[in-house]
C-alpha cells in the first residue's frame, strides 16, 4: 500500500487513484492524522505528500514531523508536499512570479524518478511559491522553463520531489513517474483488482453491519447504489429492505425503468412514489444548496415512513468519493456542492450511515459491478444526480420548467444514442434556467427559455472536459429540441471544462 498524506488540496486524490491505475492500492490520510502511530501501523511501502494552498514558511501552515523522512520508505512529495521537504531539511522557499498551465521542464537526471524522460518535457504546474535553495545534500533533477528547481532528491536516501503535478493528464509523462515511484522505486506489488476490492469491502461490511438489526437502502437505479445494495444484500441477507423513492425529479420513464431493473437483479424494493411531497417542499426555492439540503432531508423522512413505523439501524449508500471531496467531507478541502447523501443528511437522523464504495471512483465501482455479474448496461449506466432535475433547473423548480429539462435531455440521449456516441461520454444532459431570448416562430415574435446542453468527457467526475460532438450532432440536438419544446428559442452549448466549473449547473 502506498499512502498519500493529504494537506488540503482539492485534487490531491488524484494521487491516490492514478497509484491505483498502476494497480497497486492506494490510501489517503489527512495531514491531521497523519501521527507517526498512526502511519506505521498501516505500514506503507511508501509515502507521497500532496499538494496543497498554503505556503510552507507561513505560522499554522499545514506540515509533517520529519520523522516521516526516516521510516526508511521512500517518499516524495508533489508541488506543496515538494516544498515541505525543502522547508524541513534546512531549504529555502520564497514567493515567486509562479506558474500555472503547461510549462517546459529541462531534464537534467534521465533515471530513477525521470526514467524514461526526456531531455525537454510538458508539466503542469500551479505554484506561487518556489523552493529558492535545495537542502544539503540534495541533487537538482529538473529545471522550469523559468529557472525553477522542478524536482529533486537525495544522493543516497529515497526521498524524492517534484514542484508540477504528475496526477494530472496535462503532464503526459505523469503516469511513468508514478509508476518509476511505486514500482521501480518502492517495488510495490501491482494487486489492486475487483477481487481485492471485494475483500476489503466485505472486511468493512462485517464490521460495519454489526449491532445492525434492520438496513434500508437507497436505491436509484444507478450503477452506484445498486451495487452497494448487492454488495450487502450478501451479508445482511433478510435484515435489508430496499426502497426507491421517485422525488419526482426523475429522467423521462425513469421510475418504470429503475423498478424494472432492480427487479430483474432480484431485488424487490418497496416503491415510494413522494413527487408531489417533494415538489411542494421545493416550491420557491432557488439557493442550489437549500434545494439539495431539502432533497437530502425529505429522502430520510421519506424512507422512515416507507419501513411503515418500522425503525431502521443502518442506512445503506452508494456514495463514491468524489461525492465526499466536494462535499467538503475530507479534512482540508472545500465545500463544492452538498452532495444529498453526504453533507445535506439531516442532523436529526440516527441510523448508521454505511457506506461500502465511499473511497472508490466511479470506474472501480463499473468493474466490481461487471465482477459480480451485473449486465454491461447497469455497469455502463450515464451518472444521475442524487437530487435528480433538480440541480438541472436553475433558480425556482416549476412544473414547466421540470417538463422542459427532462424532454430536452431525452432528446440529447436520443440522438447520442443514435448517432452511436451515448456510450462514449460520462454524461449528457440538458438544463434549463429563468433566462429567455426572444425567438421567432410561425413569423411570429415569442420568447422562450434558454436550454444549455452539457455534454462531457471524464474518467472520475473531479474533472471533466467538455465533448467535441460532430457540427451535425449538435445541430441536430438544437433543432429537435427547439421544433419539440414549444417554450424554447435557444440552445446552447457548454464548452467549460472542470474546473473551473462542475459538471451539474448546481
Amino acid at each position: 500500500m502506498i499512502l498519500v498524506v493529504n494537506f488540503g488540496g482539492q485534487y490531491a486524490h488524484l494521487i491516490a487513484r492514478r497509484i491505483r491505475d498502476i494497480g497497486v492500492y492506494a490510501e489517503i490520510i489527512p495531514y491531521t492524522e497523519a501521527s507517526r502511530s498512526a502511519i506505521e501501523a498501516r505500514d506503507p511501502e511508501a509515502i507521497i505528500l500532496s499538494g496543497g494552498p498554503s505556503s510552507v514558511y507561513e505560522a499554522g501552515a499545514p506540515g509533517i514531523g520529519d520523522w516521516v523522512l526516516d521510516l526508511g520508505v521512500p517518499v516524495l512529495g508533489i508541488c506543496y508536499g515538494f516544498q515541505l521537504i525543502a522547508h524541513m531539511l534546512g531549504g529555502e522557499v520564497r514567493r515567486s512570479r509562479g506558474e500555472y498551465g503547461p510549462t517546459k521542464v529541462r531534464v537534467l537526471e534521465r533515471s530513477g524518478l525521470l526514467r524514461g524522460w526526456g531531455e525537454e518535457e510538458l508539466v503542469w504546474m500551479s505554484h506561487s511559491d518556489h523552493v529558492a535553495e535545495v537542502p544539503r545534500d540534495f541533487i537538482v533533477t529538473a529545471l522550469s522553463e523559468n529557472g525553477y528547481v522542478a524536482a529533486f532528491r537525495h544522493r543516497e536516501r529515497p526521498i524524492y520531489g517534484v514542484q508540477f503535478h504528475p496526477e494530472v493528464k496535462h503532464t503526459p509523462k505523469g503516469r511513468l513517474l508514478l509508476e518509476n515511484f511505486s514500482l521501480g522505486i518502492a517495488k510495490a506489488e501491482r494487486n489492486w483488482n475487483p477481487e481485492r476490492m471485494m475483500e476489503l469491502i466485505e472486511e468493512y461490511l462485517r464490521r460495519e453491519l454489526e449491532g445492525c438489526d434492520s438496513v434500508l437502502a437507497a436505491v436509484s437505479g444507478g450503477v452506484d447504489s445498486t451495487v452497494a445494495a448487492v454488495l450487502v444484500s450478501r451479508l445482511a441477507g433478510n435484515r435489508l429492505t430496499s426502497v426507491f423513492v421517485n422525488h419526482g425529479l426523475m429522467r423521462k420513464g425513469e421510475p418504470e425503468e429503475v423498478v424494472t431493473l432492480l427487479r430483474d437483479l432480484g431485488m424487490d424494493p418497496i416503491y415510494v412514489d413522494a413527487s408531489h411531497e417533494f415538489l411542494s417542499a421545493l416550491r420557491g426555492v432557488r439557493d442550489c444548496e437549500e434545494k439539495r439540503r431539502i432533497i437530502g432531508e425529505k429522502f430520510i423522512e421519506v424512507f422512515s415512513r416507507a419501513l411503515r413505523g418500522r425503525r431502521f439501524d443502518c442506512l445503506v449508500q452508494g456514495t463514491l468519493y468524489p461525492d465526499v471531496i466536494e462535499s467538503g467531507g475530507e479534512i482540508g478541502a472545500d465545500r463544492i456542492k452538498s452532495h444529498h447523501n453526504v453533507a445535506a443528511l439531516p442532523g436529526w437522523m440516527e441510523a448508521r450511515v454505511i457506506e461500502p464504495l465511499r473511497y472508490l471512483y466511479k470506474d472501480e465501482v463499473r468493474a466490481l459491478a461487471r465482477h459480480l455479474g451485473l449486465p454491461d448496461w447497469v455497469a455502463e449506466r450515464q451518472p444521475f444526480p442524487g437530487p435528480g432535475l433538480g440541480v438541472r433547473v436553475m433558480g425556482e423548480i416549476t412544473e414547466e420548467k421540470l417538463r422542459i429539462a427532462r424532454e430536452a435531455s431525452a432528446i440529447v440521449e436520443r440522438v447520442l444514442r443514435e448517432r452511436g456516441l451515448h456510450s462514449r461520454v460520462w454524461q449528457a444532459f440538458a438544463a434549463v434556467g429563468d433566462d429567455r431570448w426572444v425567438g421567432v416562430k410561425g413569423d411570429s415574435r415569442v420568447e422562450g427559455y434558454i436550454v444549455t446542453v452539457r455534454v462531457v468527457e471524464s474518467e472520475d467526475a473531479m474533472t471533466a472536459d467538455w465533448s467535441k460532438l460532430p457540427p451535425e450532432v449538435m445541430e441536430e440536438v438544437s433543432k429537435r429540441i427547439t421544433s419539440r419544446i414549444p417554450e424554447v428559442t435557444m440552445v446552447t452549448y457548454a464548452i467549460t471544462t472542470k474546473p473551473p466549473s462542475t459538471i451539474e449547473p448546481c
